[in-house]
Order: C-alpha cells, then structure tokens, then sequence
C-alpha cells in the first residue's frame, strides 16, 4: 500500500514538474519571436554638436536584411540618410547625411518569426548645422569697368607742313640763289668779252 502511494505520488510530482516547465518555456516563445531594440548611438533623446558619421542601431536579436529597413529624416522632412543600411550581427548602421540643425528621427522595421513587422523609432537632435558653402572669387566678383578719362593729355606738337615746307623752301631759295649768281657771272663774261672784241675789230 505504501509503495502504491510513493510511486503515485511521484508521478505527480513528475507531472507538475513538466507543467511547470512547458509554462515556463511559454513565454519565452513569443518573446524571442518578437524582436526588440536595446540600444543607439545616438541615444534616442540625445543632443549632439558634432555629427555622427553613421548611426547604429543595437537589437536584441540579429535581424533580417531581408526585412530591415532605416529612415533617417531631418528637419522640414529632408533625407539624411547617406547610403543603405549595413549589418553586423545584432547590429544595424546607416551612413548619416547631416543637413541644417534640428531634430532627426531615425524609423527602422524589422521582420519577425511570427510575421508581425517590428517598427520603432529614436530621436536625437543636432545643435549645430552643416556650414554653407562659401561662393568662389571668381563669382562674387562684380564686373570690372573702364571708365575712359574726361581728358587726354596733349600730344607733342609735330611740325606742321608749312613749317617743313619753310625748311624746303629755305634749301630751293639757296639753290637758286647759286644758279642766278653763276648765270650772272657768264653774262658779264659774255658782255666783257663781246666788248673785247669790238675794242680790237675798231682798232683794225
């Protein structure tokens, strides 16, 4: 009778044990179905001056390729995302693309076991913007004008044709001058000697 008690009660106690421990691995089920995220970098609520080159997602189990997917907006709803998201075990980075300062959302979507998306979000806000681009020289430059001057200065005077012409005429007056004075030096030779001439022709 004692043993029939013992082996009944064992039994028992075998069949607790089980129901304990199928109740315990109930709830596990769903939860590793169920991905979550654990962390970031940014940190969701987070301020920062200088701008990450990538932000990091950190999740409790490794995700999917397939069914992740990380939206980066800034603000007035601009894309700061720089590239498509690359994974590394647990975690998921995309290139971060900064624009003016503001608040950025960073949206992810994960596919679980179970067919349910996973969808989250972390926001962080960036305290100082990306500098404008400075304009180069040569387009801020204004055109350059040349004024013409009011006056031009006097040129040197050049010699005017009378006053060349009053040197030629001095050079043709001194010319002719030689040619009078010579044609007078044969005529008074011509008269001298044709006075000769009729000198001896009345002696004879």
């Amino acid at each position: 009778m004692g043993g029939r008690v013992a082996r009944t009660t064992r039994t028992w106690l075998a069949v607790l044990g089980l129901a304990a421990g199928v109740s315990l691995l109930l709830p596990a089920a769903p939860a590793a179905a169920h991905n979550s995220l654990t962390g970031s970098d940014p940190a969701n609520g987070a301020r920062v001056a200088a701008a990450p080159k990538r932000i990091e997602l950190r999740f409790l189990a490794t995700p999917k390729e397939s069914g992740t997917t990380v939206t980066v907006t800034g603000p007035d709803n601009v894309v700061a995302a720089g590239g498509p998201p690359a994974f590394s075990g647990k975690r998921v980075s995309v290139p971060f693309k900064p624009a003016a300062a503001g608040l950025y959302i960073v949206a992810y979507q994960l596919a679980s076991d179970d067919g349910h998306p996973i969808k989250g979000e972390i926001r962080f806000t960036l305290t100082t913007g990306t500098p404008a681009e400075t304009p180069s020289t040569s387009a801020s430059a204004p055109p350059t004008t040349v004024t013409p001057p009011t006056s031009a200065a006097p040129s040197p005077a050049s010699p005017t044709p009378a006053a060349a012409g009053g040197d030629d005429d001095g050079d043709d007056d001194g010319g002719t001058g030689w040619l009078w004075a010579a044609g007078t030096v044969v005529l008074l030779a011509a008269l001298g000697g044709g006075l000769l001439l009729r000198r001896r022709a009345a002696r004879r």
